[in-house]
């Protein structure tokens, strides 16, 4: 009689999760379905405060529909394990799917344009999934809410944290702000663009760039070909940095050593390097080369710059150079002011956002034609509203998470 009984539960669990993976299936065909009577238009996910609002409208019909109709049949199978099993399922393939395939434009009238694959998270099978998950957790949530007990406050943190972060972070995008900030030294803006479409959008602040500056890393030799106009790369694959004592072997052609360096000077008046106060110069070195058959040449040579002649050693039919080094960092001093006059000053550095009023400041780039003596500096401003509510989510997530350990804890000191 009892394994009679476990049979049925086994054949009733079974049949739930079969009708919840037919829901499921159900779900994601109407969505393509839409998209391919749409010609895979999708869904364009509204900004504040509409946004807002269809969220609210959200979790009071979850709330609603979860303490009303509690008993009912269907309320109570969409509030369960084998529907909420069989959603995450269905997100986790379309997710694959956007994942895998490029979210790209696709050529229109393309299975992938008309199915909208290639925009999948945005796409009504994903919506329709999403929704439907959204309502299960909600109602799993508020159940364990309502009666209120202590024993449930890790599934409410978990769960409650999961339903936060999903629906803040899907309708939140769309008011996220990723704009680019081009700056002149000694100039004040407050002027971003959107990319790629490149429209103008006025920021309540402005930013004067006070200073850009470029660290690079150890220039090095370089055998340059005037007939060719070209470095031989194949040539000068094994030359040192340049630094005092170094060694470049050039076979059969010469071989240069370094006889003074100095990274950052300027030429004087006679044309002889002189330390420069102001990092604005270019390195020097003095090198002495020896060509084969020729008696050896001594001379400072120079990358150059702007307003500084470069300076090659002929060695043959050729001239050892230095090739400049590679942007190591680059920062940007400047000065954001607010509308209401609060002045912050800040140095904005890759990797290194700044805060101001719920914008992200990063260093982005600069005029890479310029080099070194860039006056230029691209800033990207990032600003996304949703951000604290999907980080509380996060937060609640963790938080459940170590709640759930800690019982787990208990419970094996208490065995």
């Amino acid at each position: 009689m009892q394994s009679s009984k476990q049979t049925q539960k086994v054949d009733s669990a079974s049949e739930g999760f079969r009708e919840a993976a037919l829901f499921t299936i159900t779900a994601i065909i109407a969505g393509f379905a839409v998209e391919w009577l749409t010609a895979g238009s999708g869904i364009t996910i509204p900004r504040w405060p509409v946004n807002f609002l269809f969220l609210a409208v959200l979790a009071v019909s979850v709330a609603i529909v979860g303490l009303t109709l509690r008993k009912h049949p269907l309320v109570a199978w969409l509030g369960g394990i084998p529907v909420g099993l069989s959603l995450i399922v269905g997100l986790a393939l379309l997710s694959f799917i956007g994942g895998v395939l490029p979210q790209d434009p696709a050529h229109p009238g393309t299975l992938v344009a008309t199915l909208r694959l290639n925009g999948m998270f945005s796409s009504w099978p994903f919506a329709f999934v999403t929704l439907l998950f959204l309502f299960n957790l909600g109602l799993s949530f508020l159940w364990k809410v309502v009666p209120f007990r202590v024993a449930n406050l890790q599934f409410m943190l978990f769960h409650g944290g999961f339903w936060i972060a999903l629906s803040c972070g899907l309708l939140g995008s769309s008011d996220l702000q990723r704009l680019i900030i081009p700056l002149n030294e000694g100039q004040e803006s407050s002027i971003a663009y959107e990319m790629p479409s490149e429209r103008p959008i006025q920021l309540p602040y402005s930013i004067y760039l006070k200073d850009f500056q470029i660290d690079e890393y150890v220039p090095q030799f370089a055998l340059y070909d005037p007939a060719t106009d070209q470095v031989l790369e194949e040539k000068s694959k094994m030359v040192p940095e340049v630094r005092k004592g170094a060694r470049a072997v050039w076979p059969g052609v010469a071989t240069a050593t370094v006889l003074e360096f100095m990274p950052d000077a300027l030429p004087d008046k006679d044309g002889n390097p002189v330390p420069s106060k102001a990092h604005k110069g270019v390195p020097f070195a003095r090198v002495r080369a020896e060509a084969d058959g020729q008696p050896p040449v001594e001379r400072w040579i120079s990358g150059g710059g702007p307003e500084i002649k470069p300076q090659f050693l002929p060695v043959g039919s050729y001239f050892i150079v230095i090739a400049p080094g590679a942007p190591k960092a680059f920062r940007s001093h400047v000065m954001i002011s607010g509308t209401d006059s609060e002045r912050r000053v800040a140095v904005l550095e890759v990797n290194k956002p700044v805060d101001f009023r719920g914008w992200k400041l990063y260093q982005m780039g600069y005029d890479e034609k310029a080099g070194r003596w860039s006056t230029m500096s691209l800033v990207e401003a990032v600003n996304d509203p949703w951000l604290p509510a999907v980080y509380l989510g996060f937060f609640m997530i963790m938080a459940g998470n170590l709640l759930y350990f800690w019982k787990g804890v208990k419970k094996m000191e208490a065995a």
